[in-house]
């Protein structure tokens, strides 16, 4: 189980994980990753209550508002005052029923724990379910997502596609 600072649990904090993130896929899921910094808040923001905000990429646009999100956690990140790493899972009804979409859950939340820590702090994964993790066996999905996880970390290369 994650911790409730470690969860996803915005639209919001999807769209924009998905949406500017970096993807990558292997296997029965695809991972989507966005390193964010954590910069001081100005006094004007409605999250100055929590002192920082978060925000993608260091871009102004991308702020985050919410004072739970922005809230600093110290029993989960170590540190006083970090924004921990969070995960977000979406497991569509293409998968199978809802027992299985919560079996593929629960597996992907307990993979991903131990990988939330070597993350920077308040970096965002969304991990997405694809049919296939509907029959994986449990080695084969954490093969697939610490594969992934490390597709999506890496920096991209100067050349384009071929």
């Amino acid at each position: 189980m994650l911790a409730a600072a470690q969860r996803l649990r915005r639209r919001e904090d999807f769209a924009a994980t998905i949406r500017n993130g970096r993807r990558a896929g292997r296997g029965a899921l695809v991972v989507h990753f966005l390193q964010s910094t954590v910069e001081p808040a100005p006094a004007d923001q409605p999250s100055a209550r929590a002192g920082f905000v978060v925000s993608a990429s260091g871009s102004p646009s991308d702020v985050a508002a919410s004072s739970d999100v922005a809230a600093p956690v110290s029993d989960v990140a170590g540190e006083a005052g970090a924004v921990p790493a969070r995960a977000g899972f979406v497991v569509s009804k293409a998968v199978g029923n809802a027992v299985v979409r919560n079996l593929v859950k629960r597996r992907l939340r307990h993979l991903i724990r131990p990988h939330l820590a070597a993350l920077p702090p308040a970096s965002t994964i969304v991990v997405r379910a694809l049919p296939a993790s509907a029959n994986a066996r449990y080695d084969d999905l954490g093969r697939d997502l610490e594969a992934a996880l490390t597709a999506a970390q890496r920096p991209r290369s100067r050349e384009g596609r071929r």
